[in-house]
């Protein structure tokens, strides 16, 4: 039979796309026939292979012994209707500080693959629906690409009034009957639509206990983030272009990851009125806003003097975050007011207690290995915090990984404490890289 060709199921899907471009408002009654055997080997070829395993216990070689077969026969009974969905594991991760979880789904490997060739049929179609304001989970958009665009937009209007939302545990909440209703206005194949009932309908599994909620999608699903955009593109993105704009005095923008997102107005009136209303429309959908954590701030450009300036008593700026970043006026090196963006100090905090945890874990480990898995951890941390104006914290987080790295090689054994002087030419046989900013606002502006 020989290797599929990528090429071939992008034609296929592209296809999809055109249609759908073509066709904005209609429904889409047969899709399934898309959901081939070649469809499954690209959507296996994207699955990710070294992710947790599901409550079966298969990892990815071990589905991969007998591939062809176990494709087919997972083709086989879902065109036939017979496939059940399994229940989803649920572990529990630090969320902001550590204080508190975030609960995770994962669904077994053979799940993913079948979610995956799912998503990436509808993919085709609603990307041609979705609205410029949303980044999360799509191709070609990106978390970065939305810090880039709310940097810019603040920039060319000097500021304004920014409202910092937060949807209170949206994928425990998002309720199934308004997605259905938002799923009918484009899909209205009967096999896809039945797998995913199935998958909404999927128990959890956690602490030896399986549980059947009637809301929500599992957050970690392979196509929960595409349900997460099409139920917020309706409930949000959709309203706020279409019925909330043209009713605005100055200019608004709304910058959406995922269920993160926040609104830039150029009017403080026109703030306070979104923010009356949005309760009231997220409430018709079984969301709510978080109380503490949504609110409006003031976030205009400083008025008062610059460096070498007198300063006097002057008000401190506020202050929001988004994506993992407080976003905050300062000073350039040329004493031009600018936004900057550093490393949220509860992002920061949980990122180094995760760097503790593992040199404790792997303190008896050969010191090659370690310095290995550190240099890792430094450069994965610079690829997604290293952007323009982070310098500080990325020179403190690789400041605070050493002293961690210090501390857990001083603990390997009673009689094991490693003097500075030590610990310093051992960095000379095992130097650490530099925390350097790899994402750089300057150079994306430059290009045509």
């Amino acid at each position: 039979m020989g290797t599929p060709s990528p090429s071939n199921v992008s034609t296929k899907l592209q296809r999809i796309a055109e249609l759908a471009s073509q066709s904005p408002q209609m429904a889409f009654t047969t899709l399934n026939h898309h959901i081939d055997i070649e469809l499954l080997h690209e959507a296996h070829r994207r699955t990710r292979k070294g992710g947790a395993v599901g409550v079966d216990g298969q990892t990815a070689d071990e589905y991969a012994v007998d591939l062809e077969g176990n494709l087919r026969r997972l083709h086989d009974r879902f065109k036939s209707g017979t496939y059940q969905a399994p229940p989803v594991r649920r572990v529990r991760i630090p969320k902001g500080d550590g204080k508190q979880t975030r609960p995770i789904g994962i669904p077994t490997f053979e799940d993913k693959i079948l979610q995956r060739a799912v998503a990436m049929v509808l993919e085709a179609i609603y990307e041609q629906d979705f609205l410029s304001c949303s980044y999360g989970f799509r191709p070609g958009r990106s978390a970065h690409k939305a810090l880039d665009d709310l940097w810019h937009i603040l920039m060319a209007t000097g500021g304004g009034w920014v409202l910092e939302v937060d949807i209170r545990k949206f994928f425990d909440h998002l309720d199934h009957g308004h997605l259905r209703d938002f799923l009918d206005r484009r899909v209205r194949d009967g096999v896809l639509r039945r797998a995913i009932d199935k998958w909404l309908k999927a128990g959890v599994l956690e602490a030896g206990c399986v549980t059947h909620p009637d809301t929500g999608t599992p957050q970690g699903g392979v196509i929960s983030p595409l349900l997460a955009n099409i139920y917020l593109h309706e409930v949000v993105d959709t309203w706020f272009e279409t019925q909330i704009k043209p009713r605005l005095a100055g200019r608004a923008t709304l910058i959406r990851y995922a269920d993160d997102f926040v609104i830039a107005f150029t009017s403080e009136q026109d703030a306070r009125r979104v923010l009356a209303t949005l309760p009231k429309r997220l409430g018709r959908y079984g969301l709510s806003l978080h109380p503490d954590k949504t609110r409006l701030i003031d976030f205009r450009r400083p008025s008062f003097p610059g460096r070498g300036k007198p300063a006097g008593k002057w008000p401190r700026p506020e202050t929001f975050d988004l994506l993992g970043f407080t976003h905050l006026w300062g000073l350039s090196r040329r004493g031009c007011w600018v936004v900057q963006r550093r490393t949220a100090r509860d992002r920061l905090s949980r990122s180094l207690k995760a760097i503790s945890r593992w040199c404790r874990y792997h303190r008896h480990k050969p010191i090659a290995w370690q310095h290995a898995g550190l240099v890792r951890k430094l450069k994965g941390h610079c690829a997604y915090y290293g952007i323009t104006g982070n310098g500080q914290r990325l020179w403190l987080f690789r400041y605070s990984l050493l002293r961690i790295w210090h501390k857990w090689l001083s603990r390997r054994s009673q009689c094991a404490w490693l003097k500075w002087d030590a610990f310093h030419r051992l960095q000379l046989r095992y130097p650490m890289p530099a925390a350097i900013v790899v994402q750089s606002v300057y150079r994306q502006a430059a290009k045509p």
